[in-house]
């Protein structure tokens, strides 16, 4: 009799269930749930939120258990009893504040208008200056574990958003018995034991050789931040594959699946992916390509780089130094311009040819010779992840004129997320971590003119994948490792990942044209953004101020 699992992946806006087939990875029917709160970004409780937050509402996680898996599995046509593990991938990293027993702080009725008791989204960037705290007591001290992280910790990142959290609302610290990451809680809902993955440990929570920051450290960060890992972080952790625990009786009410069967331990949503596309060999770096795009990849060995969100060891698959790197913003950006910037005439244009906006500025932009526009453009809408580290920055667009059209900024602006890959591989290339080929999931692998122009840009292949849904396959994957299906996650991953959809390569002309473009593009980037001219920085601080007097 065929056995299935269930993956679901837990992005930025909606929770996605996948129901896949443990003999061959086939995925047989998915169903996606919107968050009822989206991300709670403008105001809560009915006050505006400064610049730079990012919330959620951990229940909007609950009901894609109880919305997406039921859906997903009676679609897939499948009985509940034939599904024998459950597994989740999430967006990272996205922390809360939760008691002892899991209750996120958010749902005590004395907190709900409390904006520190919610999660904070993955692109919560309000605590940068939080983050630079942290990088400069670390250098002073010459703490080992900075080259780690490439020499700067993110605001993204659990110890920034935890800091944040001690200074800005020391109420909600005090009542907080653990800081968790989503992928770990979620977890705990469905297992009903609390769990710790290596990854996000690892990634997130700077654990590196089974050691968080000292205790000495934190003190000297704030002395009421010294228990912030023994009171709030420590666990033992547990290897990607591994089973967290049953699916409990209240989880298998939620999810109509039966209860008991195995849970496997959270996992992050771009890491997740590798064995969904078969890219877990060194040298394949697999590019999760949506809002943002997370750039992870084996080495067997140990290596340090700048501006790298990590190294760890078992981080994406067991025996082997995961990296990671990523870009902040990329389909936001694409998302930002065709929404704030594009005229009537392009929208009608794009109605009477049966397109989208993104379609057709793709295809105008195209059909340029390289540098027609005459624009270069900085990716950093979001601020920066690799190679600086630095969410203060802001994005730049130079060379306009009377005559720049919207599809010229808007292709100048995918140019520039390529580059900003590119400056990433080139980054790994460096420190010896050879990048042979790139692997490319996620939304954005939809548009044929961004994969063309990636290869262009960084000169490789750039591998698609047919996978309908990388990260949820990915967490189904683990899934079926946690029920005992295949001895690991290799095993696992050649039997069930997913074909190639495409394979681009490089066109040697445009790729030429590329490199003397790119070259503008790094002078923009290191003038702007390693101390040439600290505008980008000064002009955050000034809209800071002003939002905070208005």
């Amino acid at each position: 009799m065929a056995s299935y699992v269930v993956g679901i992946d837990f992005g930025t806006l909606s929770g996605r269930a996948l129901v896949v087939r443990v003999e061959d990875g086939a995925e047989l029917a998915s169903a996606v749930h919107p968050f009822a709160h989206g991300v709670i970004d403008r105001t809560l409780g009915g006050e505006e939120l400064p610049q730079g937050w990012a919330l959620q509402d951990p229940e909007d996680y609950r009901d894609v258990l109880r919305e997406a898996v039921p859906e997903a599995v009676r679609a897939a046509g499948v009985e509940p009893r034939e599904v024998i593990g459950i597994g989740i991938d999430f967006t990272a990293c996205t922390a809360l504040p939760v008691l002892r027993d899991g209750t996120p702080l958010s749902q005590l009725p004395e907190f709900a208008d409390r904006p520190h008791a919610y999660a904070k989204l993955w692109k919560h960037h309000a605590a940068q200056p939080y983050a630079d705290q942290i990088n400069e007591l670390a250098v002073r001290r010459g703490e080992g574990w900075l080259g780690r992280y490439g020499g700067r910790i993110s605001a993204e990142w659990q110890f920034a958003k935890g800091l944040q959290l001690l200074a800005e609302d020391p109420e909600i610290y005090a009542r907080t018995d653990r800081w968790i990451e989503a992928a770990d809680w979620i977890t705990w809902q469905l297992a009903g034991v609390e769990t710790r993955n290596v990854c996000t440990a690892g990634y997130k929570g700077i654990l590196q050789d089974g050691r968080y920051p000292s205790s000495a450290y934190l003190s000297a960060l704030d002395p009421d931040f010294a228990g912030f890992v023994t009171d709030k972080l420590a666990h033992p952790l547990s290897e990607l594959g591994a089973r967290a625990g049953g699916l409990t009786a209240t989880a298998a009410a939620w999810t109509g699946l039966p209860e008991g069967i195995a849970v496997a331990v959270g996992n992050v949503d771009a890491h997740v992916t590798a064995p969904a596309v078969g890219a877990l060999r060194p040298g394949q770096m697999l590019a999760v390509m949506g809002t943002s795009i997370c750039h992870v990849m084996n080495g067997e060995r140990l290596a340090e780089l700048p501006g790298m969100c990590g190294v760890v060891q078992g981080g994406i698959s067991p025996g082997l130094w995961g990296y990671e790197a990523g870009q902040s913003g990329v389909g936001d950006i694409f998302a930002w311009y065709v929404e704030n910037c594009v005229p009537p005439s392009y929208h009608a244009r794009a109605r009477r040819e049966g397109v989208d906006l993104h379609t057709l500025l793709s295809g105008l932009g195209a059909a340029q010779p390289v540098g027609a526009h005459g624009l270069v453009a900085l990716d950093w809408h979001s601020g920066n992840r690799s190679v600086l580290a630095d969410h203060d920055l802001t994005g730049v667009i130079v060379g306009q004129s009377l005559a720049t059209r919207p599809e010229d900024t808007y292709w100048a602006l995918m140019e520039a997320t390529a580059f900003g890959t590119r400056t990433i591989i080139e980054a790994f290339e460096s420190a010896g971590l050879p990048v042979t080929e790139l692997v490319a999931a996620g939304g954005l692998i939809r548009n044929p003119y961004l994969m063309q122009l990636y290869s262009d840009v960084t000169r490789r292949p750039v591998a698609t994948t047919a996978a309908e849904q990388g990260p949820a396959l990915g967490a189904a994957i683990h899934a079926a490792v946690a029920a005992g299906a295949y001895p690991d996650i290799y095993r696992a991953s050649e039997e069930m990942s997913a074909p190639r959809a495409a394979v681009y390569q490089p066109d040697t002309a445009r790729a030429d044209g590329y490199d003397a473009l790119y070259g503008e593009y790094r002078r923009l980037h290191d003038y702007f953004g390693r101390g040439g001219n600290d505008v980008l920085h000064r002009l955050r601080a000034r809209a800071r101020r002003q939002a905070v007097i208005a």
